[in-house]
């Protein structure tokens, strides 16, 4: 596999000849079918039939449950690429009972590809998570033991592997309420036969305020759960002002922490299968951006007739464009920054890598992923 990068001029068809492909093979792993026609600075993924392996690692992606027909076609479009796939999610009551999730289908389908199923618990209500329902989950074990009840029949009932936690805003004075519970859920459900992972938010350093940072003890979950999943992503956000959602120069300090006080073969690194559309100028008072997957980014630029630049700092592409007298700036991800992700979880030696959000249409991400990789199958 090589990455071209689309020069003024150029077409599927010279490419083609250039590198000695199939244009029809170029077309299909990069959906050019979609766009009408190249972009200057758009990177292509070119098939050689030479495999740059760099082992073996495990790859988790979230999605969420929406019809059977939907659930369907989204596992069926990775299900060879996943080990775990995590449907979001469960989210606690105040009474440790569980919400219903539709998550049969995708079950059923990640079943036919051998892709172990994570349960996912949240402290989500109302449109946000819950600093409240959390400390109070956090500071009553009678409500733990129900839950862990509640969570044990979910497990063995729909056959899920583990059980992923994705407990944020947790108050930071919790911090230590927080670790005790994840010793309890764990000696619950290990001997049991299920994993117990964690999602957390990424720290270059050990913060211990704020909402969403400080009741996450790296050093802790390293040492009493089996994994965790690295959110390394959202610096650029909806709300926020514009730049890239990943920037590998900021992950690389996550990690560059992270593997200074958990095992490196305990990390899921974070991808986006995302980007955001920002209207400029920025205004924190103004109107968020709209999220939109890597493939409606190029079909963007190409309808505006933009080129696409590269950040060489943050390792991704944007572009502008101007649309009914607004100007407009896109970061998202492509071929060359799925690469440099990638790379690093080589580099760092960690156990692999988990993806935000299945049903974002990112057909290069997979092909980027299983030319560098072997992926585990658990079941």
């Amino acid at each position: 596999m090589r990455i071209h990068v689309v020069q003024p001029g150029e077409s599927a068809w010279t490419i083609a000849n250039e590198y000695g492909v199939n244009v029809q093979i170029i077309i299909d792993v990069n959906g050019l079918a979609d766009l009408p026609y190249l972009i200057p600075g758009q990177a292509l993924v070119i098939p050689t039939g030479e495999s740059t392996e760099f082992g073996t690692i495990e790859v988790n992606a979230y999605i969420n449950p929406v019809s059977e027909q939907v659930d369907r076609d989204r596992v069926d479009e990775v299900g060879e690429y996943l080990t775990y796939i995590s449907p979001f999610s469960y989210q606690v009551n105040e009474d440790a009972s569980l919400t219903e999730l539709r998550d049969n289908i995708v079950l059923e389908t990640a079943d036919e590809y051998g892709i172990a199923p994570l349960m996912v618990i949240t402290n989500f209500r109302d449109g946000n998570f819950d600093a409240q329902l959390v400390h109070e989950i956090l500071d009553s074990t009678t409500l733990q033991d129900t839950l862990f009840e509640n969570i044990l029949e979910v497990l063995e009932s729909k056959n899920y592997y583990g059980l992923n936690i994705d407990f944020e805003r947790i108050p930071p004075e919790d911090r230590e309420l927080y670790n005790e519970f994840l010793r309890r859920v764990v000696n619950a459900l290990n001997p049991e036969g299920y994993s117990v992972s964690t999602a957390l938010a990424p720290m270059p350093y050990d913060i211990t305020v704020g909402e969403w940072h400080g009741a996450h003890d790296y050093r802790a979950h390293g040492e009493i759960v089996d994994f965790v999943v690295l959110m390394t992503y959202e610096y650029g956000w909806s709300g926020g002002a514009p730049m890239a959602v990943a920037p590998i120069n900021e992950v690389r300090k996550v990690l560059d922490y992270a593997t200074s006080v958990m095992p490196a073969d305990k990390i899921m690194m974070g991808i986006p299968l995302y980007g955001y559309d920002w209207t400029l100028p920025y205004d924190p008072e103004g109107e968020w951006a709209r999220a939109i997957s890597p493939q409606q980014a190029l079909q963007i630029a190409a309808q505006y007739g933009v080129t696409i630049q590269y950040d060489d700092i943050a390792q991704s592409p944007y572009f502008y464009y101007s649309t009914n007298g607004e100007e407009h700036e896109v970061w998202f991800e492509d071929a060359r920054s799925i690469r440099a992700k990638l790379l690093l979880a080589d580099e760092y030696g960690i156990r692999g890598v988990s993806y935000w959000v299945l049903g974002n249409d990112f057909p290069q991400n997979w092909v980027v992923l299983d030319d560098m990789f072997n992926i585990e199958k658990l079941r």
